[in-house]
């Protein structure tokens, strides 16, 4: 009995292991192929925490845009992923800003009272109601 305790024992520990590195491996796999496979006009976030997008590409090194006119050379293997939510965030903000665009203000004098508050970079009238309504609030 005690003869095959110690390959049991040997074995419960060795699998978890080769488990693990299998995965690691794969994971590896997977990063190497997204860093290569990137486009200019990719979202990307780098190991830092940087968001960019991606405006030129080497075999090594790729130049990312992280503000407008400011572009910064960074290397392939800084990019931890590609973000694919953007592009349905960038369309949601895109329609909020043209629905309040298309709001039109009641009238010179209810804009005076009003104050203006920002949403999304954009101002946006509070009627008197509102202000009072939200002051009561807090």
């Amino acid at each position: 009995m005690a003869q095959l305790l110690f390959p049991l024992l040997l074995v419960a520990l060795l699998v978890p292991m080769f488990l693990g590195v299998r995965r690691q491996k794969r994971e590896a796999a997977n990063t190497t192929s997204m860093q290569e496979n990137l486009k200019v006009g990719d979202r990307v976030t780098t190991t830092s925490g940087l968001y960019g997008t991606v405006v030129d590409l080497d075999e090594t090194t790729i130049d990312l845009e992280i503000a407008e006119d400011v572009v910064t050379t960074w290397l392939r293997a800084a990019v931890r992923e590609v973000r694919a939510d953007d592009a349905s965030e960038a369309a949601e903000a895109e329609s909020h800003d043209s629905e309040v665009e298309a709001a039109e203000p009641q009238d010179s004098a209810t804009e005076a009272q009003a104050p203006h508050s920002a949403v999304n970079g954009s101002a946006v009238e509070e009627s008197a109601e509102d202000t009072n309504t939200r002051l009561t609030k807090e």
